[in-house]
């Protein structure tokens, strides 16, 4: 059986690789994959799969053709804050296969925000004709629940990605500290200012090796770079590809502050203490299900001492989830898998 794996990826995305290796790990075993990607040698490489050029409509309606199921992979795919253009390329390719007569399966989805009464129109009646649906939260639970539309709710299937161990994290000073910022328009240069004074005076008092995380290059690497030249001497950039090495980076970190969502969940599934820096919906509801330390950018202190106290506070007398916390989302995260096998069970269309 082949299917066409869709989503962000080849993109240069840490989380939406993470995605991709998820679903990977999930797949059945007498499915062959067909992966569409922005970077189509490099996902060939990483993952030893067939792959094709998101861009190419040739070679995308190839692909749909000589595939029997269609699986948008998990993310935030139909949204149109950042573009209306998401939307129409997810979707559109979505309603093909529909048409063509694929299984079609929205697997691990966080839906929205969707700003446009047409695309929300055209997301309710993509995911209305879907074989199978699953979503990663509750928000998206409960819009397709006013649509009356059958899904399954379970955790980001990354809380239950494989992790690898990284080669020479071992050799860096502990105790370890990973941070990760991505650019953002709630990032202001005056926030970014009071986040490095605060990092500084966090660094002094607790004597920490800073790990700076880039998950996506284009917005985070130059925010790790201004951050290093604080500390230059007690702070290293990691810039690693592999998803499951990111994610077996916090096995040898005690604290993790980060923005982006995955940063987090790798972190938390990993026993990291975790202080979350919300710039989105998704990660203000993995903060509260989670019971996770940290605030909405916007409402975070402005003075760096104070910022520096809530982390120094964090770091010595914070928890983090507990080995049954974790292994109870890990668990229910794996319900990604069983709509997988459900979905693929039959062989051909």
């Amino acid at each position: 059986m082949r299917a066409v794996l869709c989503g962000y990826y080849g993109m240069g995305n840490g989380g939406d690789e993470a995605l991709l290796a998820s679903l990977l790990q999930m797949l059945p075993n007498h499915v062959e994959p067909i992966v569409l990607s922005g970077d189509p040698v490099q996902t060939r490489d990483r993952y030893h799969v067939e792959v094709c050029d998101r861009k190419s409509l040739p070679a995308v309606l190839n692909a749909l053709r000589t595939s029997d199921a269609f699986i948008w992979g998990g993310g935030s795919l139909m949204q149109d804050s950042t573009s209306a253009m998401n939307p129409i390329y997810y979707g559109g390719l979505m309603r093909l296969a529909q048409i063509m007569g694929l299984k079609t399966i929205a697997w691990a989805q966080g839906i929205g925000p969707l700003k446009r009464s047409w695309v929300k129109s055209f997301t309710r009646s993509t995911f209305k004709h879907c074989t199978q649906v699953s979503v990663r939260d509750r928000a998206s639970a409960a819009l397709l629940h006013d649509w009356q539309i059958s899904f399954t709710l379970a955790p980001d299937p990354v809380w239950a990605m494989e992790s690898a161990p990284v080669e020479g994290l071992w050799n860096l000073p502990a105790p370890r500290v990973a941070v990760n910022l991505r650019s953002h328009r709630y990032l202001t240069p005056e926030r970014l200012e009071t986040f490095t004074r605060a990092l500084v005076n966090f660094q002094k008092a607790t004597q920490t090796c800073i790990l700076l995380l880039p998950f996506q290059a284009s917005q985070d690497f130059a925010i790790a770079q201004s951050l290093h030249e604080q500390l230059p001497e007690t702070s290293h950039i990691l810039q690693i590809k592999q998803p499951q090495e990111l994610k077996g980076v916090f096995r040898g970190v005690e604290m993790t502050i980060a923005m982006r969502l995955h940063g987090l969940i790798m972190a938390a599934a990993e026993g990291c203490r975790c202080f979350g820096l919300s710039y989105d919906p998704k990660v203000t509801q993995l903060m509260r299900d989670t019971e996770m330390a940290g605030g909405a950018l916007p409402d975070l202190p402005t003075d760096a001492n104070e910022l520096s106290r809530m982390w120094i506070d964090l770091y010595a007398n914070g928890d983090a989830l507990s080995d049954d916390q974790i292994h109870s989302l890990i668990d229910r995260a794996l319900f990604h898998q069983v709509v997988l096998e459900q979905a693929l069970e039959s062989t051909h269309r």
